[in-house]
C-alpha cells in the first residue's frame, strides 16, 4: 500500500488534479476509515471474488475491495478521475479500469461536469435540476458538459464475468444503471439522495423485478446498516420517503432473497 500512498501524495500536489485534492484527503490516509470499510464489505466480498465498482471517483472503494482480496472492474467516465485511478492502481493487474459511464444501453451520453467538485458530476440532468436551490447543495455549479461512452452491467458481465458484489454510485443515474442489468446477483448497493428519492424508488422496483428481495440502508458515508436485517422493498421505500431532507444521501444494500445473507 506504500506505493498507493506515494501516488496519492503526488496527486495532491499536482496542479492538474487540484480539484480532486479534497477527495484524496478525505478518502485516503485514514487507517480507521479503511478498517471500518473493510470490516463492512467483508460480509459481501471474499478473496478471489469479482467486484464491479461503478462510479469509482478517486477509488477508495477499489482499495477496500483489493484489501479483501477481490478482483475489481472499476467504471468511471471522468478523465481527471481516471488519471488519479491510473496513478494509484495502474500497476495492479487485479484492477481493470473502464473509462465509461454505465447506463441502460451501450452508446454515448452527455455528462454534466462540476469542475470544482467532480464527485457530483453526473449523466442525469434531472439530478442537476433537483439540486438547484436545495438545502445543502448551495454553491454547486455544473459548468461543463462532455460526451462519454456508455456501457451496461450486462456488457461488463459478458466481458469480465459475474460479480459477487456491485457498488453503484453515479449521482442520480442509478436507475439507468440498473436498467442495464437483466439478472439477479449475489449482492449490490446503490446510492440514493433525498433530493431525488424517486430514483431510489425506481431502483427498488427494478431490483424487485430482477428477483432481489432483501434491503437495508447505510446513511451518509457511514458503513453501518441501519436495520440490521433484510427488509422488503416496500418497507425500504417507506423508510427512504420518511428520511429528513438533511439525511442527504446514503446507500441501499440489496440481496436476492430476504434473509439469504446476514447484514
Amino acid at each position: 500500500m506504500g506505493t498507493h500512498s506515494a501516488a496519492v501524495e503526488a496527486l495532491k500536489v499536482d496542479p492538474a488534479t487540484a480539484s480532486l485534492r479534497r477527495s484524496l484527503e478525505v478518502y485516503y490516509g485514514d487507517p480507521g476509515r479503511d478498517a471500518a470499510m473493510d470490516d463492512f464489505y467483508s460480509r459481501f466480498v471474499r478473496p478471489g471474488d469479482l467486484v464491479f465498482d461503478i462510479g469509482s471517483h478517486v477509488g477508495d472503494h477499489i482499495g477496500s475491495f483489493r484489501r479483501l482480496g477481490a478482483r475489481v472492474v472499476a467504471v468511471e467516465p471522468q478523465s481527471l478521475c481516471l488519471r488519479a485511478l491510473r496513478a494509484i492502481y495502474g500497476g495492479d493487474d487485479q484492477v481493470t479500469l473502464v473509462e465509461a459511464a454505465c447506463g441502460a444501453q451501450p452508446g454515448r451520453v452527455g455528462f454534466l461536469v462540476n469542475s470544482a467538485n467532480p464527485t457530483v458530476s453526473t449523466a442525469s440532468p434531472d439530478f442537476v435540476a433537483a439540486a438547484a436551490g436545495a438545502g445543502g447543495w448551495e454553491g454547486q455549479v455544473w459548468d461543463g458538459q462532455i460526451e462519454v461512452p456508455v456501457t451496461t452491467v450486462d456488457t461488463l458481465i459478458a466481458e469480465y464475468g459475474t460479480p459477487t458484489f456491485v457498488k453503484i454510485d453515479v449521482e442520480g443515474f442509478e436507475d439507468a444503471v440498473l436498467a442495464g442489468l437483466s439478472r439477479p446477483l449475489p449482492a449490490l448497493s446503490f446510492e440514493f439522495t433525498t433530493i431525488e428519492r424517486s430514483v431510489a424508488l425506481r431502483c427498488l422496483d427494478r431490483l424487485t423485478t430482477l428477483g432481489f428481495g432483501g434491503f437495508d440502508v447505510a446513511l451518509g458515508d457511514h458503513k453501518s446498516l441501519t436495520l440490521g436485517r433484510w427488509a422488503s422493498a416496500e418497507e425500504m421505500a417507506t423508510r427512504l420517503l420518511a428520511l429528513p431532507h438533511e439525511a442527504n444521501s446514503g446507500d441501499v444494500y440489496c440481496v436476492p432473497v430476504s434473509g439469504e445473507q446476514r447484514p
